[in-house]
C-alpha cells in the first residue's frame, strides 16, 4: 500500500537569517532598518479603531495602491500589492513563468528564487556572475522562459546600471523580466521608467528595508496594466484579502512621509560609507555596495571564524556556506553606535588571529 508520504511535495526551503531574542544583541544579519518607521505609523496605531478589524479589508487595497501610485507617479492599475515583496514575487513566478523554457537568474542572488522555481515546478538556470559579482548580459540572450534580476543584488550589494538592465530586456521582449528592487532606495537609480518603455518589465519593491516595516509585510510591484491584471487574477484565485486593514493604512502613511524617509535613508548611507572605510582599513575587500549591507571578505582571517567570534559577543552578521561566497560576511548597516562596536570587535578578532 502506498504511503501518504509518497505524495508530499518536498522542497529545500529558504533559510532566513537567525532571529535571536537577546536584550544586549547587535542584530546585523537580516538587513532590517535600524531606525523606527515614520512617526505617522505611531499616529495610526494610537488612533486605530480596533472594532474595524471584525470586517474584511478592501480586497483591492485601494488606499495603499493609490498612495504607492502617487509616490511613484504611475496609475493605480500599474500597481500590485502583497504581503511583503516575497508574496509579490511568488505570485509573479506563478503568473508569468509557465513556459517549458527555463527562467534565468544569477547563481549568487536572493536564495528564494530557486526555492520558488522548485515549489512551482518552473525550470530554471542559474547564470554565473563574473569574479566581480556582476551580471554578464550576454548570458541572458538565449531562449528562456523569463528573467529575474535583483538590482542592487543580494547578497553582493552590487548594482547594475540601467543600461545593462535595458540591454538584457531588449534581448528578452517575449518573456517577462522581473527587476527585484528591494534595496533600490539605498542605490542611485530605479529602473521604474522602463515599465513605460517595455510592456514586459515588472519592478518589485518592498517596505521592509528603507521604510522600516519588515514586521508589517508590505510589498508591491509596478508594471503595465496587463501584467498587474494577470497577477491580480492569480492572487484572487487563492487569497482575496491579502492586505490587512491596518497594513493598508500604515503603508499609505509611511510612503507619504517623504521627509522622514529621506532623512533615515541618508543616515544609513552615511553610516554605510563610514563602515566601508573602516572595513577597508582592517583588510577587508568588497564590491561597492549600493544597499543597506556590505558583503565583505577579509584578506587573512576566515569569514566563518569572524562570524562565530562575533556571535559569542552577541553581534549577529550573516554567513553563507555556498562555495563561491563561503569566505564572505554580509553585514547589515545598523546605527553609528552599533557599527562602531562591530568594528571594535572585528579589530580585536583580527589582532588575536
Amino acid at each position: 500500500m502506498s504511503s501518504w508520504k509518497d505524495n508530499l511535495r518536498k522542497i529545500d526551503p529558504y533559510v532566513p537569517g537567525e532571529q535571536p531574542e537577546l536584550s544586549d544583541m547587535i542584530k546585523l544579519n537580516t538587513n532590517e532598518n535600524p531606525y523606527p518607521p515614520s512617526p505617522r505609523v505611531r499616529k495610526v496605531l494610537n488612533h486605530y479603531d480596533e472594532s474595524m478589524l471584525r470586517l474584511y479589508p478592501d480586497p483591492n487595497s485601494s488606499v495603499l495602491v493609490q498612495a504607492i501610485a502617487d509616490y511613484n507617479k504611475v496609475t493605480p492599475n500599474q500597481v500590485f500589492v502583497g504581503v511583503g515583496s516575497d508574496d509579490v514575487l511568488a505570485i509573479a513566478f506563478m503568473t508569468f513563468f509557465n513556459s517549458k523554457e527555463p527562467i534565468l537568474f544569477p547563481d549568487i542572488t536572493y536564495s528564494f528564487y530557486d526555492v520558488w522555481a522548485e515549489l512551482f515546478r518552473i525550470p530554471y538556470k542559474q547564470m554565473p556572475l563574473n569574479n566581480a559579482f556582476e551580471v554578464i548580459p550576454s548570458d541572458y540572450y538565449g531562449e528562456n522562459g523569463g528573467v529575474v534580476l535583483a538590482n542592487p543584488n543580494a547578497p553582493t550589494g552590487i548594482a547594475q546600471s540601467i543600461e545593462v538592465l535595458e540591454d538584457i530586456i531588449l534581448h528578452n521582449q517575449d518573456v517577462v523580466v522581473i527587476i527585484d528592487e528591494a534595496y533600490v532606495d539605498f542605490s542611485t537609480e530605479t529602473a521604474l521608467r522602463l515599465i513605460d518603455k517595455y510592456e514586459n518589465v515588472l519592478i518589485v519593491q518592498t517596505y521592509s528595508k528603507s521604510r522600516s516595516l519588515a514586521g508589517m509585510r508590505i510589498g508591491h510591484a509596478m508594471g503595465n496594466p496587463e501584467l498587474i491584471a494577470a497577477m491580480n487574477d492569480v492572487r484572487f484565485s487563492f487569497n482575496s484579502y491579502p492586505m490587512t486593514r491596518l497594513s493598508v493604512e500604515i503603508g499609505a502613511e509611511a510612503i507619504n512621509d517623504v521627509a522622514y524617509f529621506e532623512e533615515t535613508k541618508k543616515k544609513i548611507i552615511a553610516t554605510r560609507e563610514w563602515t566601508k572605510g573602516e572595513l577597508m582599513r582592517l583588510g577587508f575587500t568588497f564590491g561597492d555596495s549600493m544597499t543597506n549591507f556590505i558583503f565583505a571578505s577579509h584578506n587573512r582571517v576566515p569569514a566563518q571564524l569572524i562570524f562565530e567570534k562575533l556571535k559569542e559577543k552577541h553581534i549577529f552578521v550573516r554567513h553563507f556556506s555556498s562555495e563561491r561566497i563561503c569566505n564572505y560576511l554580509r553585514i547589515s548597516i545598523g546605527t553609528n553606535e552599533e557599527m562602531k562596536r562591530l568594528i571594535d570587535e572585528i579589530e580585536k578578532i583580527i589582532e588575536e588571529y
